[in-house]
């Protein structure tokens, strides 16, 4: 049992690494796009981003967090260093007309795009559909996330053409819980999505359609046909204390989801901790040099590959995920509404 636990954990003390906030290299001159950036994971990433010289934009609906989260990146910036440059744009990735209007105005605006994490989600939660009649899980997880994609990846493949470039990324961050769904799974239609399979199953179902969408989507239906430099990672944070657990009172009740919450915070990691793979991910020089062994792979600490559940090995999941992330985008927002996955600027 313990051996379980610190796999989703990830306490497990052969999971330590060098890597840390200070191991990310210089990043002046490149740009990144961080969703869920005022807090928790998202914060952390965009904070290390931004030090290390990154211009970060930070993307949430949670607009009341913004200025607290960008003073205090601002304020543990190097006194001689120039200044950090964070920026906070509002996006609801439940809404897929306000994804359209927050990509296109990053596509169009921005010089370059080198990094893009996507990191903002719903936490195990009771049932509840988006601004599009979705299952909110799906939709900010998964489908918020593959449209934000669509509309900025032109900008990410002209930031590849660039002379003297790092290697553009692509980070969605999953979670080993993605494990604990049921086989029944087929992503085979929006009724399907629209079932209420329970708080973890629906977690659960998102976190594995962020695998899927990284390795059977993006590197092998989008970048590997085009020889894009581009590089999709997906990552496992470890169990980490943020936010999300307050989402416990909204699924369990105010007694038993305040009780839920103070019993799992021993056996998790801080949000700077849980930071650490998407960052390697993000920024790490090995992925520079070997862009082929991390590409489509998913990492549960920094530098270290791990084997996915059999339904994230499933190619006929990773097709019917995305036919059906095309249809519900589509259906919501016309015929036109994605670009062609190897537009360029």
């Amino acid at each position: 049992m313990q051996t379980v636990i610190n796999k989703v954990t990830g306490n497990d003390a052969n999971n330590i690494s060098g890597f840390d906030h200070e191991s990310v290299p210089e990043l002046k001159g490149r740009t990144a796009v961080v969703t869920g950036g005022t807090v928790g994971i998202g914060f952390e990433v965009a904070k290390a981003l931004a030090l290390a010289g990154a211009r970060v934009l930070l993307l949430s609906r949670r607009s009341e967090n913004a200025e607290e989260a960008i003073s205090k990146i601002k304020s543990e910036a190097d006194p001689t260093a120039p200044i950090v440059d964070v920026t906070f744009t509002p996006c609801d990735l439940g809404s897929l007309e306000n994804v359209r209007q927050v990509g296109d105005r990053i596509r169009e605006q921005e010089d370059r795009l080198d990094i893009l994490v996507l990191d903002a989600g719903v936490g195990v939660n009771k049932y509840d559909v988006s601004a599009d009649g979705i299952d909110r899980h799906f939709a900010v997880n998964h489908l918020g996330h593959f449209y934000l994609t669509n509309r900025v990846l032109p900008l990410m493949r002209r930031t590849a053409e660039l002379p003297d470039t790092h290697v553009p990324r692509i980070v969605a961050v999953s979670s080993e819980l993605h494990r604990a769904l049921a086989t029944t799974v087929k992503f085979a239609s929006i009724d399907e999505i629209n079932t209420d399979i329970g708080a973890n199953g629906l977690y659960a179902r998102s976190k594995l359609a962020n695998i899927l969408f990284i390795k059977y989507g993006l590197v092998e239906r989008v970048l590997r046909p085009t020889n894009s430099r581009i590089v999709a990672i997906a990552t496992h944070p470890g169990a980490v204390h943020t936010t999300q657990q307050d989402q416990f009172k909204d699924t369990f009740g105010t007694v038993m989801g305040t009780m839920m919450k103070h019993l799992t915070i021993p056996f998790m990691r801080n949000p700077e901790q849980g930071s650490l793979s998407t960052l390697w991910a993000a920024t790490s020089e090995e992925v520079d040099q070997d862009p082929a062994k991390w590409n489509g792979h998913y990492i549960t600490d920094p530098g270290q590959l791990n084997e996915e559940s059999r339904a994230a090995q499933s190619p006929e999941l990773g097709k019917n995920l995305w036919g059906l992330s095309e249809l519900i985008v589509r259906k919501n927002l016309g015929p036109d509404a994605l670009l062609p996955w190897d537009q360029h600027m």
